[in-house]
């Protein structure tokens, strides 16, 4: 799979954008915006956020007239990584993804500088206190603190209608939108389903980061999330018994693997549940050597 898999038939003008300052003096405030937030290392999971972002735009303007923009935010925040390593090694192929940009038709990049964007002395910063305490939260000391920070300060500066973001880290977008619901964000939160390698590995700019014995048993991940779901579909719902699926097939399968967790939770809480009796995620982070990648999987009650 390569980036650009849609093909664009218009050529675009794109602005980039250094600073919130220059965001001030030329984004339009009459523009309806559609924001695409990303640390960067564009892949095709990222165009189908773009694309989906150039749809409602598009959409508005049929609807309701008047000019509506796509921008993309390229910023790696420091403040939500809790090990310094990791930030080193994230990937930053920034005139790659300017290029990508600009061949999917985004209207404006912001790419500013941390120290620009994030004030020496500053004092403030964004918690969220109930989805973020399992999974991710639980190993991971003020990462949500710095997702919940840096998305309010772009939902803030470009005050978009619709901002789109992945499933892929489900914990993360059920906090975005409880973030624009309890902080009244006049921003719709739009989730779209995870983009995956046809092998079935979801797509990670933390992929790159895979040597070729961790890449080939990466995809482990998510077969053995598909057979747990086939065991839910044939009406096996303990928690237990489908989280033990999981572990016997990569202990078997991927034994590079080290999991990070592992957990089923109820779907709107994100509290952990024994028993599937009502719309719940399976929910895993696993280490494969020092790259650390999450999936997850949806489970419908009513669908079995």
């Amino acid at each position: 799979m390569s980036f650009l898999s849609h093909p664009v038939s218009v050529t675009f003008s794109m602005i980039r954008l250094h600073s919130t300052q220059e965001v001030h003096h030329q984004v339009p405030l009459h523009e309806a915006i559609f924001l695409v937030p990303t640390m960067g290392a564009l892949h095709v999971g990222h165009e189908a956020l773009i694309i989906k972002a150039k749809e409602r735009a598009k959409e508005r303007t049929e609807q309701f007239g008047g000019q509506s923009k796509v921008v993309v935010s390229i910023f790696v925040n420091p403040i939500q990584f809790d090990r310094a390593a990791d930030l080193e090694d994230y990937p930053q192929p920034l005139e790659e993804d300017l290029k990508k940009c600009k061949a999917l038709g985004v209207d404006y990049v912001f790419t500013p500088d941390s120290k620009e964007f994030y004030a020496s002395d500053r004092s403030i910063k964004v918690s969220e206190n109930a989805l973020s305490a399992l999974l991710c939260g639980a190993t991971r000391p003020g990462h949500f603190d710095g997702v919940c920070t840096v998305i309010s300060k772009l939902l803030n500066v470009f005050r978009p209608v619709g901002a789109i973001f992945g499933e892929k880290d489900y914990q993360q977008l059920a906090i975005i939108r409880r973030l624009a619901r309890d902080l009244n964000f006049r921003t719709e939160v739009i989730g779209l389903p995870t983009v995956r390698e046809p092998s079935g590995l979801a797509l990670s700019s933390r992929n790159l980061r895979l040597n070729e014995e961790t890449r080939e048993q990466a995809p482990a991940i998510r077969t053995a999330m598909l057979a747990a779901y086939e065991k839910f579909s044939s009406g096996t719902t303990s928690a237990d018994r489908l989280l033990a699926i999981i572990r016997m097939y990569l202990e078997k399968n991927a034994p590079l693997s080290t999991i990070d967790y592992l957990e089923c939770v109820c779907a709107e809480s994100l509290q952990a549940i024994r028993e599937v009796d009502k719309p719940a995620v399976i929910a895993i982070a696993s280490f494969f050597g020092d790259v650390r990648l999450i999936d997850n999987i949806q489970l419908h009650p009513s669908s079995i």
